[in-house]
């Protein structure tokens, strides 16, 4: 007979609020990580302080902002009102405390929540804020959310404002590392949607002019832009769009009171919709929605009166109302887009004749497709894509919507030992494995046709869900998982292709990563040190001593799945997959994918030698 759980008194608890935030950061931030992802919870620290110095940009109070990251320690300091002394330490540690819950003082605020600071204060093991204003400040400092020292001064000669200064907590964020590609990137959002702000970061300075265009300008290189980017802005919107010469699906950046709403929401949806009525309009002619919006790259953001998110990290816009006696967002949108967007095509005439041939071309390639599309999706049924190649995550198996989790990871690895070894050893909550059988095709200078002839591709792709727009992508990290070797680094270059090729954005957007695993394995009776690199090898070795046993691992298919599970588990290595958006992609691809030049032989004698010369000095 089974004994019965004890449930009583002694089973009641009652959490103060940096508690509750140490236990449950998920609820607070999202996902943790390691710093290796643009979502990671470090990121979103810094965001959360940052927000409150847009907010006192947007009311007209402070034009400049200050961000230092030096190792863990991140300082941020606007020249703002400044936090009222008498709260300073309740804003930073008492829940739904904050002057955004009074309208008169925030109007159309990103923090509506009351919570940001406190997640940052309870998830640092060092924070402090200082505020000043009329000539005099107050500080106080905490560890892990606890108040440990408070000043207040009556007089001082520093400028108004607020400082706050913390480093995440190490036993919380493991093996976290700042990225400056990241948060440069969250940097320039804030600028492109805040022309006059200036926002400098380890010395160097961020400023916009030309909002959203600007953004444009930089996510898409000049020489691919169909037509000059268009860009309109009205009352509490702005917008920029043009089409893509090479790239094949939708990209989208969306914004809401400054907050960017990376899956989208009511507002994106309501774009995407009001895009399509406007040019069918214009044309007077029903245009497939799908040929209309296909390379499509926009931006839009809007402000609205105590917007709605979907989650803490306010990733997803669900309010319906722009708020006050303003319309939905969806018919807001809407008749701007046919007012402006409208105005615009009537008066630049190339630009609407560039767009027109743009949908007729998309046109013509969709229906050139529908048939091979058709057995391409025959196929992927035949091939019991969920069974045979696909081994997917609990929670799109019992989801029926199937929405991007930001925890959920496919890993792409190849041969079946590899797969089976990740497979064994995931968390088959959030990651799911796809087995690549073979090697890729070079997809370089392909047409998207090849995406549905080849069945590798094809079967990649319905997977991620990605055929439309990224918008559905089911994996918030696409991970390549191969083997450290030749035929490893030829397979993981041919799948980066034919992302760089067909779906760019994946990477843009920061989805796709290399799983780093270790070469070796370091070892006595009491210890066992994992090596990324001949140094740590070295490392591990000295400090083991007394000749350790060395394995050196040729392939993932020789880790066994006990071990596996301490690679891709709270302690997993990945290397985010970006790209320098100096260069235009077609470039890159012709260069390292296409047919054999002097200048890219000579590139890699030049490299090799130098790889060889640092092996030697190992």
């Amino acid at each position: 007979m089974t004994k019965e759980t004890q449930y009583n008194e002694d089973n009641i608890r009652s959490l103060d609020w940096k508690e509750h935030i140490r236990m449950r950061p998920g609820m607070y931030i999202g996902k943790l990580g390691d710093g290796s992802s643009a979502d990671d919870g470090i990121y979103i620290l810094v965001k959360e302080v940052l927000d409150n110095c847009i907010d006192e940009f947007v009311m007209g109070a402070g034009k400049t902002i200050e961000i230092s990251i030096q190792g863990d320690k991140v300082i941020v300091r606007d020249y703002g009102r400044g936090i009222p002394l008498g709260k300073v330490v309740d804003v930073v540690s008492k829940m739904n405390t904050g002057g955004k819950y009074d309208s008169r003082a925030f109007k159309k605020s990103v923090g509506l929540n009351g919570v940001g600071t406190k997640a940052v204060n309870a998830l640092s093991n060092y924070f402090r804020v200082e505020s000043t204003r009329d000539g005099k400040s107050a500080s106080a400092e905490f560890e892990r959310g606890e108040l440990t020292n408070q000043e207040n001064l009556d007089e001082t000669s520093r400028r108004r404002g607020t400082k706050v200064s913390f480093i995440p907590d190490e036993s919380i964020f493991k093996n976290y590392k700042f990225r400056s590609e990241y948060v440069e990137r969250l940097i320039k959002n804030y600028v492109y949607l805040n022309p006059g702000l200036t926002i400098v970061f380890n010395g160097e300075k961020y400023f916009s002019e030309n909002g959203l265009k600007d953004l444009l300008s930089e996510s898409i290189a000049e020489g691919d832009r169909l037509y000059p980017i268009i860009h309109l802005k009205g009352d509490d919107i702005e917008v920029a769009i043009t089409h893509s010469r090479s790239q094949y699906s939708e990209e989208y950046h969306s914004f809401v009171n400054g907050q960017n709403t990376t899956q989208g929401g009511t507002h994106q949806a309501a774009f995407r919709e009001s895009i399509v009525r406007t040019i069918r309009e214009f044309y007077n002619k029903t245009y497939d929605a799908s040929d209309i919006r296909k390379s499509i790259v926009s931006a839009i953001s809007i402000k609205v009166m105590e917007p709605v998110f979907e989650s803490q990290t306010k990733t997803k816009l669900g309010s319906t109302d722009m708020g006050g006696d303003l319309p939905t967002v969806r018919t807001y949108i809407n008749d701007f887009l046919k007012r402006s967007l409208d105005n615009f095509l009537h008066k630049n005439t190339e630009v609407a004749d560039a767009l027109q041939r743009k949908i007729l071309q998309a046109e013509r390639e969709r229906k050139d497709l529908s048939g091979i599309r058709k057995l391409a999706k025959e196929r992927a049924k035949k091939a019991n894509l969920h069974n045979k190649k696909l081994r997917d995550c609990r929670i799109h198996l019992t989801d029926s919507k199937k929405e991007r989790n930001l925890e959920t990871t496919l890993f792409i690895t190849e041969g079946d030992s590899a797969s089976g070894s990740i497979t064994k050893s995931r968390d088959v909550n959030t990651q799911a494995v796809f087995s690549l059988k073979g090697k890729p095709l070079n997809s370089y200078g392909l047409t998207k046709k090849i995406v549905y002839e080849n069945e590798e591709f094809n079967l990649l792709q319905a997977a991620l869900n990605i055929e439309e727009s990224i918008e559905d992508l089911r994996y918030n990290n696409i991970v390549i998982a191969t083997d450290a070797d030749v035929d490893g680094m030829h397979i993981r270059l041919l799948l980066i292709t034919f992302f760089l090729q067909f779906f760019p954005e994946l990477i843009k957007e920061g989805h796709l990563y290399i799983l780093e695993t270790p070469l070796f394995r370091v070892r006595n009776k009491k210890e066992t040190i994992y090596c990324y690199s001949e140094q740590e090898r070295q490392d591990a070795m000295a400090k083991l001593g007394a000749k350790p046993e060395i394995t050196r691992f040729k392939g993932l298919g020789e880790i066994s799945p006990d071990e596996f599970q301490f690679f891709i588990g709270e302690d997993i290595r990945l290397a985010p997959v970006m790209l320098d958006k100096a260069l235009m992609i077609e470039e890159l691809l012709s260069f390292y994918m296409g047919k054999n030049t002097p200048d890219r032989q000579k590139f890699i004698i030049e490299n090799l030698k130098v790889e060889l010369d640092r092996v030697d000095e190992l």
